[in-house]
């Protein structure tokens, strides 16, 4: 137990990744730590392990403040299913980690109580949202944490911090007890130390919940997350100048258009130390027998402006019930119910979360929706169909698809730091091409680490078709089991 909490209480002290640390039930669960002083417990069962949840999901007494001023200090009254499912299973909680506000960022950066950094390197971010859970995995706190992925709030901060981590299908775990911020975009996964304990706390996790109707059960004929046949696979690669390209070339509103688009083309270009991990992973999965075959999906250069249109529309109507009177902080004094909404709100809210809520009520406006909301949900059909086509629909019927999976980039650049080359957050935003598409497919996305450049890890993704999980997870194991996953200086490993 000593020799767990100094460590802990080291790493916690560098890297800030909790916003809430659950002592009491630490000393209370008899842990004593399994690095060198003991058997080290499985990646087969989650039973005695410790885990940390992002402080947007609901734990019963703990912190729910989704990294905002408006909810510091308040505690749910009721736990989420995820994290009960986990904790039937005899996994405890450890406490509950910092996030970009409400889910709003890339970095971790937004959240309005404290920064986290990255174990790797302390002056760089942890990617956002789910940063804290990231940070709190790669240095070895826990050995693996729930997050929440919108448009790739699980997937970027893995790969910068170099951890495993999955967004699962849509409606696969299941919501409740999650404070979402896009409803239809958003879902909670995984980030592990293992591909092989991401796999086991999903299938724990997954399921159909009598408290959500979005959540569904498998297909019968789906493979089981728990089930490795370790066989080659077909493997679609998106070629990144792709992408790039197209973007580049779809100018065609006038300067300001093209200006915007030449910046989102430019943050869409992979760094050179990326494009390296990149090359890595096609080298090393091709050297495991799978073959590769490059694909193109046209419409994915629209997929951030759909995805930013749909998630700022679905954002400004689930914060409207934050108003300082059914939630919230209420400030001192208001001269009548609107007023007090104004100052509750103006002191809540952080800027990047105001910017999204202003964006989302433009683009529901009457007169805009067809113009902008409606034309973005058409889009996420579109990109829907071309994953479809490549990889297959939801009911596993047979229709002649190409691949198992797609292999893309998580992010253009690693891990970036918070000095004045930093991406922009217009750039940060443009980057998000990458992740932001699995959401609008609704489609299972599993990130993990390729290659260590320069000192800092560089992840991929796979993206599969709907529930499909176990495919996903099959690859990367076998990866992993040849090219086992780096950890940052100062690592020690308190579990198996």
């Amino acid at each position: 137990m000593r020799e767990y909490m100094e460590y802990f209480k080291t790493w916690e002290e560098k890297i800030g990744a909790f916003i809430e640390i659950d002592e009491k039930t630490i000393e209370n669960s008899g842990f004593k730590g399994v690095g060198k002083s003991g058997e080290k417990i499985g990646e087969k069962s989650v039973s005695g392990l410790p885990f940390a949840v992002k402080d947007n999901i609901a734990v019963k007494g703990r912190s729910i403040s989704c990294g905002s001023k408006l909810l510091e200090n308040v505690k749910s009254p009721y736990t989420a299913t995820a994290v009960k499912k986990l904790e039937a299973k005899g996994a405890w909680v450890i406490g509950k980690t910092n996030l970009d506000e409400f889910g709003m960022g890339s970095s971790t950066d937004n959240s309005a109580l404290k920064k986290t950094n990255n174990p790797w390197d302390t002056s760089r971010v942890a990617g956002g949202s789910s940063g804290g859970s990231a940070a709190a995995v790669a240095a070895g706190l826990v050995p693996f944490a729930l997050g929440t992925d919108t448009g790739g709030s699980i997937r970027q901060p893995a790969a910068f911090c170099g951890v495993v981590g999955l967004k699962p299908t849509y409606g696969a775990v299941s919501r409740f007890g999650l404070v979402a911020y896009a409803s239809s975009l958003e879902t909670a996964g995984v980030l592990a130390d293992s591909v092989e304990r991401c796999g086991t706390v999903f299938s724990i996790i997954r399921g159909k919940d009598e408290n959500d109707q979005t959540s569904v059960e498998a297909p019968a004929n789906a493979p089981k997350p728990e089930e490795r046949s370790g066989r080659p696979r077909i493997i679609g690669v998106l070629p990144p100048e792709s992408v790039a390209k197209a973007i580049a070339a779809a100018a065609d509103g006038g300067a300001d258009s093209e200006q915007a688009l030449s910046i989102a083309a430019q943050a869409a270009t992979l760094e050179e130390e990326v494009r390296r991990g990149f090359e890595t992973a096609k080298k090393n999965l091709a050297a495991l027998g799978h073959t590769l075959v490059d694909v193109e999906i046209p419409s994915l250069k629209y997929g951030v402006p759909a995805y930013y249109a749909i998630a700022a529309a679905e954002a400004s109507a689930n914060l409207a019930r934050f108003d300082g009177i059914r939630y919230g902080k209420r400030p001192d004094w208001a001269e009548n119910p609107d007023d007090l909404i104004d100052k509750a709100r103006e002191a809540g809210f952080g800027g990047e979360v105001k910017l999204r809520i202003l964006l989302g009520a433009f683009v529901l406006r009457s007169g805009f929706q067809d113009r902008y909301y409606l034309r973005a949900q058409r889009i996420r059909a579109g990109i829907r169909r071309s994953f479809e086509a490549l990889l297959g629909g939801a009911d596993y019927a047979d229709s002649g698809v190409c691949c198992d999976a797609v292999l893309l980039p998580v992010f253009p650049t690693r891990a970036f730091d918070r000095g004045p080359s930093t991406l922009s957050p217009f750039a940060q935003k443009a980057a998000d091409l990458y992740t932001c598409c699995a959401n609008l497919a609704g489609l299972p996305a599993l990130s993990f680490p390729a290659s260590v450049e320069h000192g800092l890890p560089v992840g991929v993704q796979l993206l599969g078709r709907a529930f499909a999980e176990a495919a996903l997870l099959d690859i990367a194991e076998g990866y992993e089991k040849e090219h086992p996953f780096p950890h940052p200086s100062g690592y020690e490993p308190f579990w198996g």
